[in-house]
């Protein structure tokens, strides 16, 4: 459960360990035992400002299986059970806003089993099982692949009508673009030359993905950046068709396409950029950043200029 929460703006650490449990000071061994009465956990410090506590818990949604009370996946046992801790009472109302919400919406067909428990001593796990999705890259890949979890996500979280939602949620041009992957002519766009300073969001999440102060421009005619606001935030995925093999670039939350990343000079004699389709973004203008609820990229603008 590291991993999904890892690189995000306003994620400042995330860490593996135990809690829940009425022993002091549990062990990996103990844990696994059954016989403390702790859940593997993760415990996330974060920024409200640039990623609320709402987002958290439906990141954590989309991570598990809510309707299995008896662990996750190949995993069994009670120290594998799903829960939300909460620290105060404005968590309690806000997780439990969020459980009925998931209740409500039919994706499951099962009773959702996740605990909303107030959080109690947490005991960051050994040195061992710290970044383990890191430390052993193979190893956690073809344990993740075998226990079915992605297969399961994908079944739960990317249905069709999921499809016909994000849909309904798109102009023709952005559906187009964001989830047909046509690019968009170039210099016929809204984006490629931008007076304004301002950010770039993701047209479904609002994601700060990129920012003025790293746009230039490539000489083709499509919005070019040097680097992301938030790295975190996107992902990059080989493309292979008929022509020659590209990368394309991905809102990372979302899943909708950006434009790709692109390695060779552009026409300042810099090397790599992103380029980045109008029509997959939305603009938000310096001026509207606090009104439109990004105060924490504020924070971070002088930095950026």
């Amino acid at each position: 459960m590291v991993e999904p929460f890892e690189r995000l703006p306003g994620i400042l650490s995330v860490t593996s360990g135990y809690t829940g449990g009425w022993t002091d000071d549990p062990t990996y061994e103990r844990v696994a035992s059954e016989t403390t009465g702790h859940a593997e956990a993760v415990r996330i410090e974060f920024d409200p400002r640039l990623f609320p506590y709402e987002r958290l818990l439906d990141l954590f949604w989309r991570q598990i299986d809510p309707t299995d009370a008896g662990g996750q996946f190949q995993d069994r046992g009670a120290s594998y059970r799903t829960a939300i801790f909460v620290q105060d009472e404005r968590q309690r109302e806000l997780a439990e806003a969020s459980r009925r919400a998931l209740e409500r919406s039919g994706r499951f067909k099962g009773r959702i089993a996740t605990e909303i428990v107030a959080a109690g001593p947490f005991y960051p796990a050994e040195d061992e099982h710290q970044q383990y999705h890191r430390r052993r890259f193979g190893h956690y890949r073809l344990y993740r692949q075998a226990s079915g979890r992605d297969a399961f996500l994908r079944r739960h979280w990317k249905r069709e009508r999921d499809r016909k939602r994000l849909e309904s949620l798109l102009t023709a041009e952005q559906r187009l673009t964001a989830l047909e992957r046509r690019p968009e002519p170039a210099y016929a766009n809204a984006y490629w030359s931008q007076p304004e300073q301002g950010i770039y969001v993701d047209l479904l999440t609002g994601d700060p993905l990129f920012g003025t102060p790293d746009q230039f421009d490539a000489g083709d005619g499509w919005p070019a950046f040097r680097r992301p606001l938030h790295d975190g935030l996107i992902v990059c995925e080989a493309e292979l068709g008929s022509g020659p093999p590209r990368t394309a670039l991905l809102s990372r939350l979302s899943g909708l396409f950006l434009g790709y990343a692109l390695r060779e000079a552009d026409a300042t004699g810099g090397g790599g950029h992103y380029r980045v389709y109008s029509a997959a973004v939305r603009f938000v203008p310096r001026s509207r950043l606090a009104e439109e609820g990004y105060a924490g990229q504020l924070a971070l603008w002088e930095e950026m200029c």
